[in-house]
């Protein structure tokens, strides 16, 4: 699944492409891409229609679209193969195409779901009172949302008795951190995935906090991680943030602080790289 940076990313184009748009058609092709929204295909095309979209907004991996004039939202979910993408009209269909929204205007440009996996999909939800879809009010901020709470967090890691790896990846903790980013910025602050999160300072969180952000901004700037074709931005452009990464995906390179071989361990049915001299595991891991 996309991370912080890839789903910002998206984001920025739906608010410059899609924002203000009245839905004058909804095309469902396949009813997995809608399988969120349990009133079926028919009702989700039917519910958008006439409505004005708001701009795109984002915590953590989940983008979603206000309904400018509803208290709803289309929540976008993109799994591990989703694309929002804006095409021309006259594009031709992608082969993965599931969903197509066209707009009551003269840009000549329709919105488009594309999915080969169809773990994805677009459903509509509620609003809460903070203007976030119901389903995703359990989510915590994300560490570059201007209101997220630093110090709460330290405290959050001191009383959890878990690894520091884990906390990261914790969205009801802190939100938008994967695997890709985690690693990154663990071999930043020099801390191994398996350190206990009860044995770090105020300092070294505050540290490790400060990495997490500046690898997702510089994922950012980047245009994101892209390993293959299924992550795009809305122009169906990649990212080339994973030129540039220092931990993941690297084993068996030195590394770039002091050369020795970076390792790879299978972790959570993913996978951790880390360097063995710079990143010592704990004596005993919790």
């Amino acid at each position: 699944m996309p991370e912080l940076p890839e789903v910002e990313v998206v984001r920025r184009g739906l608010e410059r492409w899609v924002a203000g748009r009245v839905v004058d058609h909804v095309d469902v092709l396949h009813p997995r891409a809608v399988r969120r929204h349990p009133a079926g295909a028919a009702d989700f095309a039917a519910r958008l229609k006439g409505h004005r979209i708001g701009v795109a907004r984002r915590r953590g991996k989940y983008l979603w679209l206000p309904l400018a004039d509803t208290d709803q939202s289309v929540l976008g979910h993109l799994g591990m193969s989703g694309q929002l993408l804006v095409q021309p009209e006259s594009a031709p269909d992608e082969k993965h195409l599931r969903i197509r929204l066209r707009f009551q205007d003269d840009a000549a440009t329709e919105l488009r779901f594309v999915d080969q996996r169809t773990f994805g999909g677009l459903s509509l939800h509620d609003n809460t009172p903070d203007g976030l879809p119901d389903v995703i009010a359990h989510i915590a901020r994300d560490p570059l949302d201007e209101l997220f709470d630093d110090a709460a967090f330290f405290t959050a890691l001191r009383l959890r008795r878990t690894t520091v790896k884990r906390a990261l990846l914790d969205q009801s903790l802190i939100s938008g951190v994967g695997n890709i980013y985690a690693d990154e910025a663990l071999w930043r602050a020099k801390l191994h995935y398996e350190r206990p999160t009860s044995t770090l300072t105020r300092p070294k969180s505050a540290e490790l906090l400060g990495h997490v952000r500046d690898v997702m901004n510089a994922a950012l700037a980047a245009g994101g991680t892209s390993f293959d074709s299924l992550y795009v931005n809305v122009n169906g452009e990649s990212g080339y943030f994973d030129r540039s990464l220092d931990a993941y995906g690297r084993e068996g390179e030195p590394c770039r602080r002091c050369g020795t071989p970076m390792r790879r361990r299978p972790w959570m049915n993913r996978s951790s790289y880390f360097c063995p001299r710079c990143q010592r595991a704990p004596r005993t891991a919790s």
